[in-house]
């Protein structure tokens, strides 16, 4: 990779347009309180006019109305393109064509396209008798029901139940051969894990949008738990500068937009101008990265007022 920066030479983060575009990514909350807070970090992420946000869906649809209403309120009272994740676990088709029906009445253009994992950590996935065996077909299937916008996922340290880098490439073209638009991936930590793999997939014949997956960790213990589940690695550096902050929230804070900030500056000096963050439902270390990559609050859909009337 490119050095970002000298050691003596122009700081990290001078000067920067902000050419980039960003996209943020919630969860549905579970409580009324949480819900109140989701709906503080949707409306301090907004003004910056991120390309779409997006909302998960829990394992075997078990976040299905709650995702359902929240894609809805978000573009109606924010004005925000909102895509919905949809996965293939423990539906049929019918099931899925009667949920992708009633997101696009709610005015929802893209979805997110998931095999999905397992109600229970650690089972295999098993399709259902009458539904889609992959997220390929789950793509295709999406397609046939309305002219979705659909994005896919993809794993720059490749998918724990793939055979072989080899054949999870493989599968990610088959995902964005039967209509994908782009893919999101995984969160990783070494800027160079996602540069390798853009050049593989490049090498593939795959050239539709790649958007690195960011997550700023604001608990280390919960990310070493999501990174153990989907085969991301740790960097030792990254672990040792964590160290000691367990009572220390703020420092935490301050180190982790660091490192974040530091990892999207480097892939920025390698051409990338997407990003895709997962917020964990919390806006401060997005923000706080966004803005140190040149970007500033824009003038929303919904004016400023607006915002504000409605978060009243």
């Amino acid at each position: 990779m490119n050095d970002t920066v000298s050691t003596i030479g122009r700081p990290l983060f001078a000067s920067l347009p902000g050419d980039i575009d960003v996209s943020f990514e919630f969860f549905p909350p579970k409580t009324e309180k949480s819900e109140q807070h989701l709906w503080e970090t949707v409306l301090a992420l907004a003004p910056l006019r991120p390309d779409f946000v997006s909302v998960t869906y829990g394992a075997g649809g078990s976040t299905r109305d709650r995702t359902h209403d929240i894609v809805a309120r978000i573009i109606r009272e924010v004005g925000l393109p909102t895509a919905a994740h949809l996965t293939c676990v423990e539906a049929s088709k019918d099931e899925i064509r009667e949920v992708a029906e009633a997101y696009w009445e709610a005015g929802v253009r893209h979805i997110v396209a998931l095999r999905g994992d397992p109600p229970t950590m650690g089972q295999k996935f098993v399709p259902h008798p009458d539904g889609y065996a992959s997220a390929a077909d789950l793509v295709a299937g999406l397609k046939d029901i309305a002219p979705f916008d659909i994005s896919v996922a993809a794993y720059p340290e490749t998918h724990p139940e793939a055979a072989s880098a080899e054949s999870d490439l493989d599968n990610l073209k088959r995902k964005l051969d039967a209509g994908a638009s782009r893919a999101i991936t995984q969160f990783f930590f070494a800027p160079e894990k996602f540069l390798r793999f853009r050049d593989l997939a490049a090498a593939q014949g795959i050239d539709a949008p790649i958007l690195p997956g960011i997550l700023p960790v604001s608990n280390v213990a919960q990310t070493r738990k999501f990174a153990k589940a989907c085969g991301a690695e740790i960097p030792k550096w990254m672990e040792e500068l964590f160290e000691g902050l367990d009572n220390r929230p703020e420092s935490r804070k301050l180190v982790a937009a660091t490192i974040a900030a530091e990892m999207c500056r480097s892939l920025y000096a390698e051409g990338v101008r997407d990003f895709h963050f997962y917020t964990l439902n919390r806006a401060e270390l997005s923000y706080a990265v966004c803005h140190l990559l040149g970007m500033r609050p824009k003038e929303s859909a919904r004016n400023a007022s607006g915002l504000q009337e409605t978060a009243a």
